[in-house]
């Protein structure tokens, strides 16, 4: 609508200062002609906006010209008090400001959408930690916040997962992400883009040094790659299973990132149906795929509730493996 967009330029107008006509374009998806249009519509309502031509040229509010004008729509009132429920912000030291920056926020909002606001933050809850998460180790992430709005390099003491000593490196920040509760660095080491995770950082030192960033590239493109290595990163081994039905839930949530594709519950081994329970047979297939042999040992977590159909490799693994352990508690 044009009245969103009129609101969306003042608001930008605003924030921003002077901006090119082309950026509010680009920003709001219309042409550059359509942003005069909307620059004189405006300047005829009243308020004080200007154009200048030229290579620093573009559009900008009159000096010391401001609205309270929030624009904040009843739903984008509800969106912004579901993000503030995330906690993200605890570990970061910003709960006071986020309390008062709310507070703000509410006195500013449109009276009508007072209510709608104050019942989502009663209403919705949002909690990132995963169940059963266990006791999580402190996480300090003061020194990779100063590296990361500094724009400075970090040297980093780190342990790996599986290793006991940590490792020295020095890496080139680009800010950090909050994934399901854990808290990761992303930064390049060396060019390329690595993940490190925050509780694993055994101390952190801000360098003097100025990031070098690769050109072009943000947080949100450098995270995306990373996420996508691990996420598709190629199994190599298929295994297939057969799961006991009244533990299939458990078994899907358990090994969902080792899933090769989504099986069919409502069929079984022993027959299949659509009535509930009618013609269900108690085993059900799921096709898994790891990248390494003794990865399989997992499964040995639902003892007989799963069995390995193939390969025989994986078989032979798992029947060692429950050896060793009956060996170990027959001592």
């Amino acid at each position: 609508m044009k009245s969103d967009r009129l609101l969306s330029i003042l608001l930008l107008l605003q924030t921003r200062g002077r901006v090119p006509a082309h950026e509010l374009a680009e920003r709001l998806e219309v042409s550059v002609r359509t942003i005069y249009r909307d620059i004189e519509a405006l300047s005829a309502s009243g308020v004080p906006v200007y154009a200048e031509r030229g290579r620093h040229g573009g559009i900008e509010l009159l000096a010391g010209f401001r609205t309270d004008v929030t624009g904040l729509t009843a739903d984008e009132s509800r969106a912004l008090f579901i993000l503030a429920a995330q906690g993200a912000h605890a570990a970061l030291g910003l709960d006071a400001a986020l309390g008062s920056a709310l507070r703000k926020v509410m006195a500013a909002l449109p009276a009508p959408h007072r209510p709608a606001a104050e019942v989502t933050s009663r209403r919705i809850l949002v909690d990132a930690t995963r169940w059963r998460g266990g006791p999580q180790p402190a996480v300090d992430l003061d020194t990779l916040q100063d590296a990361v709005f500094a724009d400075r390099r970090l040297r980093l003491r780190y342990r790996h997962s599986g290793r006991e000593q940590a490792r020295t490196y020095t890496v080139d920040p680009y800010g950090l992400v909050s994934k399901a509760g854990v808290w990761y660095l992303v930064a390049d080491r060396r060019a390329k883009p690595q993940l490190f995770r925050a509780d694993r950082v055994r101390s952190a030192t801000v360098l003097k040094d100025p990031v070098r960033r690769r050109p072009g590239v943000e947080l949100a493109d450098a995270w995306d790659q990373l996420r996508r290595q691990v996420e598709e990163r190629p199994g190599g081994l298929g295994v297939t299973v057969r799961v006991r039905r009244d533990r299939l839930d458990m078994f899907l949530r358990l090994n969902a990132s080792h899933l090769a594709e989504l099986p069919d519950a409502g069929r079984g081994e022993d027959g299949g149906g659509d009535g509930e329970g009618e013609g269900q047979g108690e085993w059900v297939t799921v096709r898994l795929s790891y990248g390494i042999v003794r990865e399989a040992r997992q499964l040995l977590q639902f003892a007989d509730g799963v069995e390995v159909v193939e390969p025989p490799e994986v078989r032979a693994e798992l029947a060692a493996a429950a050896v060793s352990i009956t060996e170990l508690y027959a001592r």
